[in-house]
């Protein structure tokens, strides 16, 4: 008697299984940055943002912010053996290339000695400065500039009944 409790409880548990194995189920995929589609379907990505523009240099929105390149860099070998950044922006091509010299701060190293050359820290551009362009945005931004968060402040003082 036990064995056939236990067989018609083995045979129930297959069944059902094979039943929910055959229910082809396609659930929608989580809506990350590229929402839509489903679990087993495979989108394309969105297109790339158009070129950089040729703006010229940005106004920077904080202290210390790494300037974004006005340029495209298509193409450019910036690797452990050659840095093209550097045919213009190092110490001794930039007056003549008429452009901006690598920062003071990227011939320290971490721990503060300054060097000759471009510390290593630093040799790979586009770990912070990355081209201009005019892409949307893929998440919402709510970033304030230090002068719109100090004008909000006094608007909030000068409101606020001088407290």
């Amino acid at each position: 008697m036990k064995w056939l409790t236990l067989l018609s409880l083995a045979l129930a548990l297959v069944v059902a299984g094979l039943v929910i194995a055959e229910e082809h189920r396609d659930d929608s995929a989580p809506d990350g940055l590229r929402p839509g589609g489903t679990l087993s379907q495979s989108l394309p990505a969105p297109p790339l943002a158009g070129e950089p523009r040729d703006a010229g240099r940005e106004v920077l929105n904080y202290p210390e912010q790494p300037p974004v390149i006005p340029h495209g860099i298509r193409d450019y070998q910036v690797d452990a053996r050659a840095n093209r950044c550097l045919t213009c922006h190092s110490r001794s091509e930039a007056v003549q290339a008429g452009a901006p010299m690598v920062s003071i701060s990227h011939f320290r190293d971490r721990h503060q000695q300054v060097l000759a050359a471009v510390s290593p820290d630093r040799y790979f551009c586009t770990q912070c400065h990355v081209p201009q362009t005019d892409a949307s945005p893929i998440v919402p931004n709510t970033f304030l500039t230090v002068d719109e968060v100090l004008g909000d402040m006094l608007r909030e003082r000068r409101d606020g009944g001088g407290q």
